[in-house]
């Protein structure tokens, strides 16, 4: 859990982020962490997507990443990887 100093001496806890996230394969709802979920950045809408494992059924799950997506993603600490053009 991450401390934020608030006044001198004082400390207050901050709630870890967590994302509500579905399964298409077993249907399963739950919440994942920011270290549970990858976000990749490419050049176009089809190529911008996030992943992760189900922990229900473990099946690897990639949904698309809209720019909406992508800011709450980047903003709770998901890790980043910028796609890059080879052209």
């Amino acid at each position: 859990m991450r401390e934020m100093s608030v006044m001198h001496g004082m400390t207050a806890s901050i709630a870890p982020v967590l994302f509500k996230a579905a399964c298409p394969d077993c249907r399963a709802r739950f919440e994942l962490s920011a270290s549970a979920l990858r976000l990749a950045i490419g050049a176009s809408r089809r190529t911008t997507f996030y992943s992760f494992t189900c922990p229900e059924c473990g099946s690897s799950v990639r949904k698309p990443a809209g720019e909406r997506i992508v800011e709450l993603l980047t903003g709770g600490g998901v890790r980043t990887l910028r796609l890059h053009s080879t052209v």
